[in-house]
C-alpha cells in the first residue's frame, strides 16, 4: 500500500489574502514563537517537512502600486525564510525545513553554503526550494526594469543547479579526519576545486563547508511550464503543483514522472505533492463559507495579479480573463483558466473564488478528506500533498488532529518518522558524489 507523504506550505508572514482575518488566526507573525508552535504541530503530525516561499518584492502588480498588497495583505509582508526554517529546525528533532531561494538575485556560492550549513546543523533535514522569481518588482530591487524571459531565468538556474551541487560535491564524504594524535585535520586530496567558467557565473571552489548529511539538500521545485516541468524532472526531489481537477493533476503527473524517467531518474524518486487547502470538521462547509465571505474581489485579485505577474485592472471586471501569453506562475494562471471555462467566470468571480479557493475541494469532516487524499495517490496524481492553510494556526491544528490520525488508521501514513533525515523520510536515495554530472543539462 502506497505510502503518503505530506509537506506544509507557510508564509513567513500572513497565511494567504483573508488567513489574517479569521477570528482563529494567531496576530504574531513576527514573532518568533509563531514559528516554534507551527513547527512543532507538524512535527507531531508527522509531516515530511515545512516549507516557506518569498518573494524579495511588495507586489505592483495590480494597477501598478504596492497598495493594494499593503491593503489586502497579498503577498505582503515576508520575513527572509532561512532564518524562519532554522529557527523551526531548533525547535524540533524530525521535521524537514525548506527554504525558498532564487536563482535570479542569489549567487551560487552563497546559497550552496547556506544550505549546506543548515543541513549540518540539522543532522540533514534541510531543502531548497529553487524558483527563478516571478515578479517584475523582484527585478526592480535589483537593478532590472523587468524580469528576464522566461527561456533566460531557466538557463542562468540551470547553470546554478550544476555550480550549487558541484560545490556540495567539493568535500569527499571522509575528507575530514580530525585525529588528534597525528595532528592531521582532513585530507587535501579528497577536496577539490570546481573551477567553474560559464555563461552566467565563474566559481573556484571548493566550498568552505563539507559536505553535507544528505549529500545534496533535498531540492523543491514547481515548474509548470514545459521549460520548468523539464528542469524540474532532471533537478528536483520534490515537485510542487497546483491543479483545479483530478484529471489535470493526473496528466502533469505523468508527464513529469515520464521525463525523469527519460532523463535517467528513477520517477519514484521525484516526489510529486500537489497543494491542497483542506477545511477540516463536521461543519467544514460552513466554515469554508464564512471564510470566503471575508475576501473581498479586490484581496482575491491583488493576489491572482501578483502570481500572474500581469496588472489585472486593464480588464472587465464582468468580461472573461482573456489569454495571457507570459505570465509569472504558469501552474497558478493553467488552473485559473481551467477552473474559470469550466464554470464561465467573470475577472471579478475569478477574484473572489481565487482568494478563498481550496485546492483539491478538501472541505468535509477528517474522514471525507482522507477519502479525497487516498483517492488522488490512488489514481495516479500525486504522491501525498503539501498542505496550505487558510489561517495558522488552528487550520494545521484541525488537520493534524482530524485527518492524520485517519490516514494513520489506514495504514497510508507514518506513526513515527522513519529516519533521522529529510531524505530518509521522503523515501530518497543519498546521491553520490558527481551526481551532478547526470543532472546537467
Amino acid at each position: 500500500m502506497k505510502q503518503i507523504h505530506l509537506g506544509a506550505f507557510l508564509n513567513a508572514g500572513v497565511q494567504g489574502t483573508a488567513g489574517w482575518r479569521h477570528p482563529d488566526a494567531s496576530p504574531a507573525f513576527l514573532t518568533a514563537a509563531h514559528y516554534v508552535r507551527i513547527a512543532q504541530t507538524l512535527e507531531a503530525g508527522r509531516f515530511d517537512f515545512a516549507f516557506v516561499p518569498d518573494a524579495l518584492s511588495v507586489p505592483r502588480s495590480l494597477g501598478g502600486s504596492f497598495d493594494p498588497a499593503v491593503k489586502w495583505g497579498s503577498g505582503t509582508p515576508r520575513l527572509d525564510p532561512v532564518p524562519v526554517v532554522t529557527l523551526m529546525a531548533g525547535a524540533t528533532t524530525h521535521l524537514g525545513v525548506a527554504a525558498t531561494v532564487s536563482t535570479g538575485y542569489h549567487e551560487p556560492y552563497n546559497v550552496a553554503r547556506e544550505f549546506a550549513t543548515i543541513d549540518h546543523l540539522t543532522g540533514g533535514r534541510s531543502g531548497w526550494n529553487v524558483v527563478t522569481s516571478f515578479q517584475d518588482a523582484e527585478a526592480q530591487n535589483f537593478g532590472q526594469a523587468t524580469l528576464p524571459p522566461r527561456g533566460k531565468r531557466y538557463a542562468r538556474a540551470e547553470e546554478f543547479l550544476e555550480v550549487v551541487t558541484r560545490l556540495w560535491d567539493s568535500w569527499d564524504d571522509d575528507a575530514i579526519v580530525a585525529d588528534r594524535e597525528s595532528g592531521v585535520f582532513g585530507h587535501p586530496e579528497r577536496v577539490e576545486a570546481i573551477d567553474h567558467d560559464g555563461e552566467h557565473f565563474r566559481v573556484q571552489g571548493p566550498l568552505s563547508v563539507p559536505r553535507p548529511p544528505q549529500g545534496y539538500p533535498v531540492v523543491i521545485q514547481a515548474g509548470a511550464s514545459d521549460s520548468g516541468r523539464d528542469f524540474a524532472a532532471r533537478w528536483a526531489d520534490v515537485i510542487f503543483c497546483s491543479h483545479a481537477s483530478l484529471e489535470s493533476a493526473i496528466a502533469f503527473y505523468a508527464d513529469v514522472k515520464a521525463r525523469a524517467a527519460a532523463h535517467g531518474r528513477d520517477p519514484d524518486q521525484v516526489k510529486i505533492l500537489p497543494a491542497a487547502t483542506p477545511v477540516v470538521g463536521v461543519d467544514a462547509k460552513a466554515r469554508h463559507e464564512a471564510f470566503a465571505d471575508l475576501v473581498s474581489i479586490e484581496a482575491g485579485l491583488s493576489r491572482l495579479a501578483y502570481h500572474v505577474n500581469v496588472d489585472l485592472t486593464r480588464y472587465d471586471l464582468d468580461g472573461p480573463l482573456p489569454t495571457l501569453e507570459e505570465v509569472g506562475v504558469e501552474g497558478h494562471y493553467r488552473e485559473v483558466v481551467e477552473y474559470a471555462e469550466k464554470n464561465d467566470l467573470t475577472v471579478g468571480q475569478i477574484g473572489r473564488w481565487y482568494g478563498a479557493r481550496t485546492e483539491g475541494s478538501m472541505v468535509g469532516t477528517g474522514t471525507e478528506v482522507a477519502d479525497i487524499i487516498e483517492r488522488w495517490v490512488d489514481s495516479g496524481a500525486a504522491d501525498g500533498f503539501v498542505i496550505q492553510a487558510t489561517h495558522v494556526p488552528g487550520a494545521f491544528d484541525g488537520f493534524v488532529g482530524e485527518v492524520v490520525p485517519e490516514l494513520q488508521r489506514r495504514g497510508r501514513f507514518r506513526t513515527e518518522y522513519e529516519g533521522a533525515t529529510l531524505r530518509e523520510n521522503l523515501g530518497l536515495a543519498r546521491p553520490e558524489r558527481g551526481e551532478w554530472k547526470a543532472r546537467r543539462k
